[in-house]
């Protein structure tokens, strides 16, 4: 038996069940990227049924914390539910993240969802020229990792009133 599961693209469309579009046709050319083309074909049979598992996940997550801070008499507030996208340059990371995070807060369930970018931890033009690598591109030698890292450990740590889905680019 396999973790993983294959789903064709009309079996993963279907996995959307009744969950409605909440989104316009100009709702996602405003989400697109510059080159990307996103049809509302696209965002109902790829990315609607994904948000779907993602809110049933977060669903999950506040269940099981709700259940842990009565048993605990816990009034703490539980970490973030936290989305990590990963690929290669000009792949649709963004354009992906865009889509979730206006997908994921018209849920009544997570009424808070954030992006968090890598841009901001990327190092100033000036030292990226000085060092000589402006040019290159999705390198680790560009982004202040050390900063980057540092700030999951305090996500995790925040003080939320519950599980708030966090994506990251």
């Amino acid at each position: 038996m396999t973790p993983y599961m294959s789903f064709d693209r009309s079996q993963w469309a279907e996995l959307r069940k009744a969950v409605p579009m909440t989104l316009s046709e100009d709702d996602l050319k405003e989400l697109q990227g510059i080159n990307e083309n996103l049809t509302m074909t696209e965002a109902v049979d790829i990315y609607l049924p994904l948000a779907r598992l993602l809110n049933l996940y977060v669903a999950a997550r506040q269940s099981r914390n709700n259940v842990l801070n009565q048993f605990f008499d816990n009034t703490h507030s539980a970490p973030p539910f936290i989305i990590g996208i990963a690929g290669s340059v000009a792949v649709g990371k963004s354009t992906t993240a865009r889509l979730l995070k206006a997908l994921l807060s018209r849920w009544d369930n997570h009424p808070k969802v954030e992006l968090i970018t890598t841009d901001g931890f990327l190092y100033p033009n000036k030292v990226l020229n000085d060092r000589g690598i402006m040019t290159k591109k999705a390198s680790q030698s560009l982004m202040t990792c050390a900063d980057w890292f540092s700030l999951l450990p305090m996500l995790k740590q925040a003080n939320a009133t519950s599980p708030r889905p966090c994506i990251h680019i």
